[in-house]
């Protein structure tokens, strides 16, 4: 069985209606980056960062998967499909996908604000102050902020070097370093691309560009693949 790996971006889950991390002004959804998604913040002001990733796990759990999402899912009757994705919410998860590692996290669970191997899951959307976990430090969204090391990149990295078949979809690849992920996809391995404003990538051999947005661009290719 043939090994597809897919990196997915902020494009797909815009299609569900949640906002990119970073809008073409430099805000998310109306915050400086630096206030909300970085160690930094936390230490500042926990109670402005905790309210805020709420809002975002209520508006999470309030979208639904779409079209790409599915698409991708559907593409596991025929090959041994491995989603790598940049986005903290679980669509993936909910449109049927089995195999999803989170680059920058997960944000329907918690983790401690000492020790990031310990997560937990969240009941509902609300993560109180008062919750820690069971080193006694408040837990804190389980998402991997700005200055923080991304623990599972040497995972995803190698899973690339699997790829028959690599398909990338919805990331501008400007975020580091996720976007190097694609320089370990075997040289010969057909790259689909699918978003409405194709990055450059590094290596460009059996490289297919579907300058579409995912809920049309991705079902499209998978019906292609699936043919």
């Amino acid at each position: 069985m043939e090994k597809i790996i897919v990196l997915t971006g902020a494009g797909i889950s815009a299609e569900s209606g949640l906002k990119t991390f970073r809008d073409s002004d430099g805000l998310w959804e109306g915050y400086n980056i630096e206030d909300v998604a970085t160690p930094q913040a936390w230490q500042r002001d926990p109670v402005l960062v905790q309210n805020f990733y709420n809002e975002r796990r209520k508006s999470v759990i309030e979208a639904e998967p779409n079209a790409a999402h599915f698409a991708l899912a559907r593409l596991q009757e025929k090959f041994n499909v491995t989603i790598i994705t940049q986005n903290i919410d679980d669509l993936h998860e909910r449109a049927g996908s089995n195999d999803v590692l989170h680059l920058h996290g997960l944000i329907t669970r918690s983790r401690s604000s000492i020790d990031p191997k310990l997560t937990y899951p969240i009941e509902g959307w609300e993560l109180r102050m008062d919750e820690k976990c069971e080193l006694g430090s408040p837990l804190r969204p389980h998402v991997v902020w700005f200055g923080e090391d991304v623990p599972m990149i040497s995972k995803a990295a190698q899973l690339c070097t699997t790829a028959d078949l690599f398909i990338l979809v919805g990331t501008s690849l400007a975020v580091y370093p996720a976007a190097g992920l694609v320089d370990y996809v075997p040289f010969d391995a057909p790259k689909y691309i699918v978003d409405p404003n194709i990055p450059t990538v590094g290596s460009t051999n059996n490289l297919y560009k579907i300058p579409e947005k995912a809920t049309t661009g991705v079902v499209k290719l998978a019906n292609e693949l699936m043919a």
